[in-house]
Parts: C-alpha cells; sequence; structure tokens
C-alpha cells in the first residue's frame, strides 16, 4: 500500500543538507576527495569540566528517569543567571524560561503554538529555512523582507504593506545572521520593539552566534531594550555558544504567554531532556571557566575567518571579514548568477562542497555561504583548492 502524506507536508521535499549528503557520499565512493565546508555546525568537542559533569551526573543512579516537562528548576534557574551575568537581563525562572530540545524544535513550535490559518509571519530572507517551515506547517502564510546588502543586511520594517502587518503575529530576526553573518545595532533592536508594540506583533528573536564573536564585538540581546518582554522572545543555544550541538539543548525566554504556549505545546510533543544532559548544561550556563574557553575558541574560529576572507581576495572576490557567526557570506564571483550551480560545479571540480545562497531564500541568490566548522588544515586546504579553481 503506497502511503500519501498529509497536505500541509505534500510540498516539502528533503532537506537541502540531507540531500547534499547524499550527493557527497556519492562522490566520495567514486573515489573524490570531498572537503565540506556547508554545514554550520562546530567541529570542536565542549569544555572538558562539561563532559566531565555530564558523565559523573550520569553514573549516579537517581538520574536516569524522565525529567521535568520544560526543563528542571536548576536548569531554568542557570538560565536565568546566565542572562542576568551576559545581558544585564533579569528573568523569571518559572515563567520566562523554557528548556527547548536545541533551539531548532522551539523555533519550529512557536509557529505552531501562535499561528493560525491565515495568519502572517514576518520572516528574513535569506534566512533560517525552519522560519517559513513552521510557518506553512501551521498553516499560516510568510512574508519575506528582503535583506540586501546596501542596509547592512537588516529588515526595512517601514517597507512592510500595511495589508501585511494587519495579519502579522510574529516577527522573525536572527542576530548575529545566519547565513550572512550581520550583526545588528542595539538602536536597531530600539526600533523593532518600537514596531511591534505599535503593530501589536510577537518578536521571535534567534540568537545562537551571540557568543560566537571576533575582534572584541559584543553581540546584544533584544531583551536588552527596556520593555522588550511584553512583545518579544528570544531563542539562545548550547550548540554555538559551547559546541554542544549533539546535546541538542537550547531554551526560549522572554515574554510569558509566548513561553507558556510552547511550553502547552511541546507537553504534547516530547518528554524533555536526559539529565545528565542538563547539568552539562548547567555547568556551562554557569561556571565561571566557560568565557576564557569561548575566547579560546573564537580565536580559533576567528583563524579560520581571516583564512576564507584573504583567500577569496586573493581570488578578487570583494569580501568584509564579518565580526560574528560560524559563516563567511560572499559574492559570487564576477560572471556567476546561479550559486547552486557555481557550488555543484566547485563540488565536483574542486572537490569543495559549499552552500549555495539561494537555498536559503530568494534574496540569497548571488552569495555563497562558507561554514568555519571545519579543521583548521582542511579549511586551508578546501580554499586553496578553491582559489585555484577559480583562478583557472
Amino acid at each position: 500500500m503506497k502511503v500519501p502524506p498529509a497536505d500541509r507536508l505534500a510540498g516539502f521535499g528533503a532537506y537541502f543538507f540531507a540531500q547534499l549528503g547524499q550527493r557527497i557520499a556519492a562522490l566520495r565512493a567514486e573515489g573524490k576527495d570531498i572537503i565540506r565546508v556547508d554545514i554550520g555546525a562546530p567541529d570542536m568537542p565542549p569544555p572538558d569540566f562539561v563532559i566531565e559533569a555530564l558523565v559523573e551526573e550520569a553514573r549516579r543512579p537517581d538520574t536516569h528517569s524522565y525529567t521535568t516537562y520544560g526543563g528542571t528548576p536548576e536548569f531554568k534557574q542557570a538560565v536565568a543567571q546566565f542572562y542576568k551575568k551576559r545581558f544585564g537581563v533579569e528573568l523569571d525562572p518559572a515563567r520566562e524560561v523554557l528548556a527547548l530540545i536545541g533551539s531548532k524544535e522551539g523555533l519550529f513550535h512557536l509557529s505552531q503554538a501562535i499561528l493560525n490559518p491565515g495568519d502572517v509571519a514576518l520572516i528574513p530572507d535569506p534566512g533560517y529555512p525552519t522560519y517559513r517551515s513552521g510557518t506553512l506547517l501551521a498553516g499560516a502564510e510568510p512574508y519575506f523582507m528582503p535583506l540586501l546588502e546596501s542596509n547592512g543586511f537588516l529588515p526595512d520594517l517601514e517597507a512592510i504593506p500595511a495589508d501585511v502587518l494587519a495579519r502579522a503575529r510574529i516577527l522573525w530576526l536572527n542576530y548575529p545572521n545566519n547565513p550572512t553573518s550581520a550583526v545588528a545595532p542595539f538602536s536597531f533592536f530600539e526600533d523593532v520593539i518600537a514596531f511591534a508594540r505599535e503593530h501589536n506583533i510577537l518578536v521571535a528573536h534567534d540568537a545562537p552566534y551571540a557568543d560566537v564573536t571576533y575582534d572584541g564585538y559584543r553581540a546584544h540581546s533584544i531583551l536588552e531594550v527596556p520593555g522588550a518582554k511584553d512583545v518579544a522572545v528570544e531563542f539562545n543555544s548550547h550548540s554555538k555558544a559551547f559546541n554542544m550541538a549533539g546535546w541538542r539543548l537550547g531554551m526560549l525566554v522572554g515574554n510569558a504567554d509566548a513561553v507558556r504556549h510552547v511550553h502547552v505545546y511541546k507537553s504534547q510533543v516530547d518528554t524533555s531532556h536526559f539529565q545528565p544532559v542538563l547539568k552539562g548544561g548547567i555547568v556551562a550556563l554557569t561556571d565561571d571557566r566557560i568565557r576564557d574557553w569561548i575566547a579560546q575558541r573564537n580565536a580559533i574560529y576567528q583563524e579560520r575567518r581571516d583564512i576564507v576572507v584573504s583567500a577569496l581576495r586573493s581570488a578578487g572576490i570583494k569580501v568584509s571579514p564579518p565580526k560574528a557567526s560560524l559563516y563567511v557570506w560572499y559574492p559570487l564571483p564576477e560572471g556567476e548568477t546561479d550559486s547552486k550551480a557555481f557550488c555543484s560545479r566547485a563540488l565536483e571540480e574542486a572537490g569543495v562542497s559549499m552552500t549555495p545562497g539561494r537555498v536559503f531564500g530568494a534574496h540569497g541568490e548571488g552569495y555563497v555561504r562558507v561554514s568555519l566548522g571545519t579543521k583548521t588544515d582542511a579549511l586551508k586546504e578546501a580554499m586553496e583548492r578553491l582559489v585555484a579553481w577559480l583562478k583557472k
């Protein structure tokens, strides 16, 4: 018997990186050497003291049962402590903090918990694909806000039509940005909060790269804006901040109503985390050693950033070193117009796998994303291959 998908799922294909992984596996089976600089996943482990905390907790006989839905009180308190110390933001652990099984599921769940058919979600383009997929699977409509280089890859909120604003329920933002690596000035966040108040829209700020920064740059939380919790929530994650991607641990913080709605939705879907994972997460959030570790880790990423930028410039491509995020976002070389075709040829002919900007939306066309989550020596070789290929 052939089982058809639900109508709401029928328009979705396989995730881009799943398809890319299959293609790379086939090329490697043919004997081709492929270096991947496409996926935004840390290649280094979390701190030893975080791993040790997990192991110690896992050896206890009383830590293997179900944990509290939405995270233990201890984890929520650690999140509140982190936000107070890192951003100066006060959070009520019981009402304004929710543990997530990685922030990706929280992004998706917020749409299911807030949006109704006929509602509109304001989505950056280019942007993380989950903003769009969560909107569509909730039966709502996406409205794409262009992120243009001429505007610092910030959306022009004043350009959104009045009829769209009348139906808008969620405004998605993401700074430091994936894929463009752009950062937002604090004044922009202030304008966003005022805009959300005026139009009765919930701001959903996705901030997993707030602690992946370079050259002394300090990223802000949108919740630092006075009164932001009235109209905003923020997502954060252990994945990028502490190299704990496989641990699947993140957080939703801010507006108590929105946090509660996602908590109710999640309680129908999952049964929270393994307690030792939460313990490791608590240590990452609260141990004083973490700041030195982050500085050392970011120094490695910065070295890789500089390798990529230098190589691209040597090939005649104009690119500025990003202040934050795990990516370098660069324009296609002169004469190239199709990012998917360009990246496909680079994969086949140079053995370098990059992400075409078109994957992130129509306004991502004309750009390519390179991830810094690759061993330094391998990244350097990838850039050498790419430059040699471009100069042929």
